[in-house]
């Protein structure tokens, strides 16, 4: 490599983005080497290698037959973002190498925080980091035991788990044990069916945690605010800006009630640090970026109809569903999570036969297996989907 290769190249860019569009189509490509090659095919060539694998392999998730997980299509706008911070590379741990960056997480923080009530918080690549992060503060305050309700996601386990505490499943919260040495963790937005647990119980508890990484966004809605209140109340939050704020992977939130408090429980000085690093990360990327630019290009307005949008098409979902004398659903879907299945024939044949162009999820509950449809695609065609499954079926 010579230095001039880390000079911008606008022809190779713009060639990257002729690929993405569809404007400029890839030589055909050959299968990727197994190992390390010693010399270069150079950049030009290793973009027509990669396209295959990159973006024809892909899943489209903004497809109208995507129908199927908590993971949403992302606009241009976040696109354009992700190739700007890769051409800066700043790394927040540092305030010399990302004095602006360090300042535009803050204030996604501070456009955030208070639809929830919260004070502030940080950045997390996602929201088990942010459950763990919690959850740790929640240990250093005095908290003992991890107490979660049978709804709650893998990594509050994990996070028992790798802090050394004993975790407590309960099945309802209204005849909990004592839990004035216990962290809460109230589920707003369960995996499997999008359930919202009520975010008023275990007020008793020393900390109360609200894992709201599904239905978070929901506060920036009028429509649907009401289903999270009570959140306010919480001492902690965790919201993943990559299921339905339509941000890349990588992008989610930890809040506090008391930001500076809890804070300064999960910081740690180091002597080539300038500032205490604070929470489970070291060195991260300005992931906040992308964030702002969509907000910012959209409004808090604009983001709330993508939301309201996808929770009306599971409700079209739902109707196609239940109008139709050979399927069922398991409820009314809970905040844009709709599980259902067909009455003739079983979810693995439906899931084995479904078109190459539809796509749903599963999940089991109470030993019963459903398909599982989220409401994280603004482009989905519940009609397709029902159609797509009703093929299926009869193969």
């Amino acid at each position: 490599m010579n230095p001039e290769d880390f000079q911008p190249d606008e022809q190779l860019l713009l060639h990257a983005v002729a690929l993405l569009t569809g404007s400029q189509m890839a030589e055909p490509s050959q299968r990727l080497p197994m190992s390390l090659p010693e010399v270069g095919i150079g950049a030009d060539a290793a973009l027509s290698a990669m396209f295959d694998d990159v973006l024809g392999r892909s899943r489209d998730l903004g497809a109208p037959g995507f129908f199927a997980h908590m993971d949403p299509p992302t606009p241009p706008i976040t696109w354009a973002m992700h190739l700007w911070t890769a051409s800066r590379n700043q790394n927040l741990l540092h305030p010399d190498t990302a004095p602006r960056a360090r300042e535009l997480e803050r204030l996604a923080v501070d456009w955030i925080a208070p639809w929830f009530g919260m004070s502030g918080g940080h950045m997390t690549p996602g929201s088990t980091v942010a459950n763990l992060t919690a959850i740790w503060a929640a240990r250093e305050s005095g908290c003992r035991v991890v107490v979660s309700g049978t709804g709650a996601h893998l990594s509050i386990r994990k996070a028992a788990h790798l802090l050394g505490m004993e975790h407590r499943v309960i099945d309802d919260w209204s005849v909990a044990d004592d839990l004035t040495n216990a962290v809460a963790v109230i589920t707003a937005g369960t995996t499997s069916s999008g359930e919202i647990e009520s975010l008023d119980a275990a007020s008793d508890a020393r900390w109360r945690h609200v894992d709201a990484a599904w239905s978070g966004p929901l506060r920036l809605s009028d429509r649907y605010r009401h289903l999270l209140d009570g959140i306010e109340d919480a001492d902690s939050v965790a919201m993943s800006a990559h299921k339905w704020l339509f941000q890349p992977k990588e992008s989610a939130f930890v809040l506090f009630a008391d930001h500076e408090a809890a804070h300064k429980l999960i910081s740690v000085d180091g002597a080539y640090l300038a500032v205490p690093n604070v929470g489970i990360l070291g060195s991260h990327g300005a992931v906040a970026v992308p964030l702002l630019a969509m907000l910012l290009a959209y409004g808090r307005e604009g983001v709330a109809g993508m939301i309201d949008r996808t929770m009306a098409l599971i409700d079209e979902l739902a109707e196609l569903v239940d109008a139709h004398d050979d399927l069922e659903s398991r409820s009314a879907p809970s905040s844009g999570v709709l599980c259902w299945r067909h009455k003739g024939v079983s979810v693995d044949d439906i899931k084995r036969h479904l078109p190459d162009d539809v796509l749903v999820s599963s999940t089991v509950i109470d030993g019963e297996p459903w398909l599982r449809s989220v409401a994280a695609n603004p482009n989905a065609d519940p009609a397709k989907v029902v159609a797509g499954v009703l093929q299926a079926a009869a193969r």
